[in-house]
């Protein structure tokens, strides 16, 4: 246990490219209409959470020739989303995922200072790369890179846009009275980066943000991820989300800042969670049974385990038994986008004799075991129940906050907002009002320096 309270940061997450989404439910809406987006963001910012996030769909996920039965078709794009809600918000935080494998340098930086200019200074961008070739066809580069070389762009992709935004300093910009405009100083926006990854030059046109620079996520579990986001992120994505598994990624990335130069509290360490509330805990447990079932669908079950197995599977009964034989060891044959190994993050083998004895010890279909291990960590219970499970993990290092990801939309954040965020609220442990204006406020993060004043010290 620590030995000060811990305030809990939360943060709300719209599924995007996704199997998480119960599109039977009728409460289920779109995913292209604006107002969804609107009651999302509101509901968020009703319950004074840190921020909304939209993930990055860059192409639907196929299988044997067919697009997932759970997948998304017509969400808009992450920016004009994110642009759109600046105006219908006044103070959660606006964080959005956006490539760095198929992306240029000078267009995102543009895009994200535009937006934190827009929204007073709430922009966050979550920097992810891309390794399949599948998703690269979208692109005039096509292809894929090898996974050292996509930290590696991703890295030099970072250092350029941070090159950017920081070409302006907060004294470059002076108003002209007389003509309404804004006269940057000489060299203001001034910038050249010239590496491996990128030959360009020039002067940025977008001057220093309200924030000194958006807020910077990633969400890499690797290695090379997790030192990744040491070095250079705001707030690292987790899917360890609580108990010792958590704890221990919890220790493991904070430990690794001191070798970068930085303080532990200079990155939050965020996992993605859903929650599940009832009247009672058995209201909740099963109702979590079925939201479960009801994510991972008997097409979708099958294709998780075609994926795993390493084959085609046209006859299988997702409801019945596992395939009797092992899991076919190779690069995978049946998935486009997916790989096994990328998707489970364990052997395919350890997985699968993992799931066999799930299946074995409590009598459940090849669908209900893979539903059970498959998805993101679930607070289930009442919600006085969900309170306590949260704030345990906080208090005990698994995490410094949540990012909830309903299982409907846009409307299953308010049962969070409404009953669980009080009692959080009493407990003295979640902000009852924002207490600034700005994400950086909300997430506790300081203004970054400018580069000039780095440069003197």
């Amino acid at each position: 246990m620590t030995e000060t309270t811990k305030q809990i940061h939360l943060a709300a997450h719209f599924p995007g490219v996704n199997n998480t989404t119960v599109w039977s439910d009728p409460a289920s809406g779109s995913h292209i209409e604006f107002d969804s987006f609107t009651r999302f963001a509101r509901d968020a910012e009703r319950g004074k959470f840190d921020f909304l996030f939209l993930a990055e769909g860059l192409r639907l996920r196929e299988q044997n020739g067919e697009i997932y039965d759970l997948d998304v078709v017509g969400r808009p794009d992450t920016f004009t989303i994110l642009t759109a809600l600046a105006a219908v918000t006044e103070r959660i935080g606006l964080t959005g995922t956006i490539n760095s494998t198929f992306n240029e340098p000078f267009d995102v930086a543009r895009q994200f200072a535009s937006l934190d200019h827009l929204s007073a200074g709430r922009a966050a961008w979550n920097v992810v790369t891309s390794w399949d070739a599948f998703t690269g066809e979208n692109f005039r580069r096509g292809g894929y890179l090898a996974e050292e070389d996509r930290y590696d762009r991703a890295r030099a992709f970072l250092a350029a846009v941070t090159e950017l935004w920081d070409s302006w300093s907060d004294d470059d910009v002076v108003a002209d009275q007389a003509s309404g405009t804004f006269l940057g100083s000489a060299d203001a926006g001034t910038y050249a980066v010239h590496d491996r990854f990128f030959d360009i030059e020039g002067r940025f046109t977008v001057p220093r943000t309200p924030q000194g620079r958006p807020v910077i996520f990633q969400a890499g579990d690797s290695d090379q991820g997790r030192d990744f986001a040491a070095a250079k992120a705001d707030a690292i994505f987790s899917r360890h989300a609580a108990g010792d598994d958590a704890r221990a990624f919890y220790r493991d990335v904070k430990k690794r800042l001191p070798g970068f130069g930085r303080q532990p509290d200079e990155l939050l360490i965020l996992p993605a969670a859903t929650f599940i509330i009832g009247d009672t805990e058995d209201d909740a447990a099963e109702l979590s049974r079925e939201v479960r079932l009801a994510q991972v669908s008997p097409a979708t079950a099958v294709r998780f385990i075609e994926q795993l197995w390493n084959t085609s599977l046209p006859d299988f009964d997702p409801d019945g038994a596992f395939p009797s034989f092992d899991p076919v060891p190779g690069d995978s044959t049946v998935s486009k986008g997916r790989a096994s190994v990328r998707m489970f993050g364990r052997s395919a083998l350890e997985l699968a004799e993992q799931w066999r004895a799930a299946a074995a010890a409590d009598g459940l279909s090849a669908r209900e075991a893979v539903a059970n291990s498959f998805g993101r960590h679930a607070f289930v219970g009442t919600a006085e129940s969900v309170a306590t499970q949260i704030d345990h993990e906080v208090q005990t290092d698994a995490a410094d906050g949540y990012i909830l990801v309903p299982h409907v939309t846009p409307g299953g954040l308010a049962p969070f907002v409404d009953h669980v965020v009080p009692i959080l609220q009493e407990r003295g442990v979640f902000r009852t009002e924002y207490e600034g204006t700005t994400l950086r406020d909300h997430l506790g993060l300081r203004r970054p320096a400018e580069r000039r004043d780095t440069a003197a010290s």
